[in-house]
């Protein structure tokens, strides 16, 4: 049986650029409420001394292990590659 649209939870993996321009990668299923997470220093310890962060990408997913592997198979990439991927290449 399929779940109704408005029951189905979106799943995000996203690059945030840091203060210090580096980038810094994740999970969540709410853009919004995370990068205000990240700002308020009650995010990853990565970010808290790296304030303010702005999620500069995102890609959206309709299960969890479905972003998280996104997510690992970004961390993976060179820096180039991250970045290319921002600038939508």
């Amino acid at each position: 049986m399929e779940v109704p649209c408005h029951q189905r939870m979106s799943h995000f993996f996203y690059l945030a650029r840091c203060r210090d321009e580096s980038l810094y990668s994740g999970y969540t299923h709410n853009l919004s409420k995370r990068e205000k997470s990240h700002n308020s220093g009650k995010g990853a310890k990565y970010t808290a001394g790296r304030r303010p962060i702005k999620i500069v990408y995102s890609e959206n997913f309709t299960t969890k292990s479905d972003a998280l592997r996104r997510e690992a198979a970004v961390k993976k990439l060179s820096r180039t590659e991250k970045l290319k991927l921002i600038r939508g290449g």
